[in-house]
């Protein structure tokens, strides 16, 4: 595992440099899955969270809503993969290796419970990870305390069950490789504001969390 994350480092620093040389565009997608969920969900979530991204963190993400699927090996070319829903998620045992491999070489994945996906993905995830818990974060964790700070954790976006939100972790080899984050809704707080009518306070919150989750996946 530690040549598959030397490799994928390997290989993410060549393309960094040179996308930087070509001024081509960093990537990150929308995960797709079977079961049945809506892995579809928050269309516009991801484009305006990359531009929310260049314009606060000078990143080059594009802006495209890109999608992956679990089992493809082009997963590989994304720092930074997003996943949402609502309902069933179901992975083949090809398809939780190729996930595994894909986070222990170096990849991030951000989980984001869209309502009704807790019961379904974290059985999935310990098709992945038998070995390891989702463990709720610190307020110290450096994913709060990027360029925008949140001394008190995860920001609350949209209510559910009346539950206080939290942001889950599975730590591999002392790395954060995947964020959970529960009872939150970052990526309805992500989407145009004429889809929720949020207020812009509580959708600039969203956009920052999202931000320091993009700037924690680049950096560490």
């Amino acid at each position: 595992m530690k040549a598959n994350r030397i490799l994928f480092s390997l290989v993410f620093l060549f393309f960094s440099v040179l996308a930087s040389a070509q001024q081509a565009k960093v990537k990150i997608a929308k995960l797709k899955y079977n079961g049945g969920g809506d892995w579809y969900a928050n269309k516009t979530a991801l484009p305006n969270l990359a531009t929310f991204c260049n314009e606060n963190l000078k990143t080059n993400i594009d802006t495209q809503d890109a999608v992956v699927e679990i089992g493809n090996p082009s997963l590989f070319e994304y720092p930074f993969i997003y996943m949402t829903g609502h309902g069933n998620v179901v992975f083949s045992s090809q398809e939780a290796e190729n996930l595994r491999n894909y986070l222990t070489a170096g990849g991030f994945l951000h989980i984001d419970d869209n309502y009704g996906l807790d019961q379904f993905v974290r059985l999935e995830m310990k098709k992945v990870f038998p070995e390891l818990e989702f463990i709720e974060l610190p307020h110290n964790h450096p994913v709060y305390n990027q360029k925008f700070k949140f001394d008190k954790g995860i920001p609350k976006i949209h209510e559910h069950d009346g539950k206080s939100p939290q942001g889950f972790g599975l730590i591999y080899e002392g790395r954060l490789v995947c964020y959970y984050s529960y009872e939150s809704d970052l990526g309805n707080g992500w989407e145009d504001q004429r889809i929720y009518n949020d207020p812009e306070s509580v959708r600039l919150q969203a956009l920052r969390m999202g931000a320091n989750l993009i700037s924690y996946a680049f950096t560490q």
